[in-house]
């Protein structure tokens, strides 16, 4: 399955504003908090079937790709 377009969306309707994977109502934190509490990305996806393997690996290549625009050489 092909990530939809736009990834993530906010609306101020929705969750308060909070970011969501686009075309679903599950906040991209959601990932965040399962992956930094050590969970495997499959118990992210069990969990929440509304977001394909693709989506969230497409959100996580922005987030990256984010973190490494920002980073500082040394």
């Amino acid at each position: 399955m092909q990530a939809p377009n736009p990834l993530i969306t906010t609306s101020p309707n929705r969750l308060s504003g909070t970011p969501v994977f686009g075309g679903t109502r599950v906040p991209v934190q959601t990932l965040i908090d399962y992956l930094e509490g050590g969970d495997p990305l499959e118990a992210f996806l069990n969990d929440f079937p509304s977001v394909s393997q693709g989506h969230a690996i497409a959100v996580l290549e922005v987030a990256k790709s984010a973190l490494l625009a920002k980073a500082v050489a040394a």
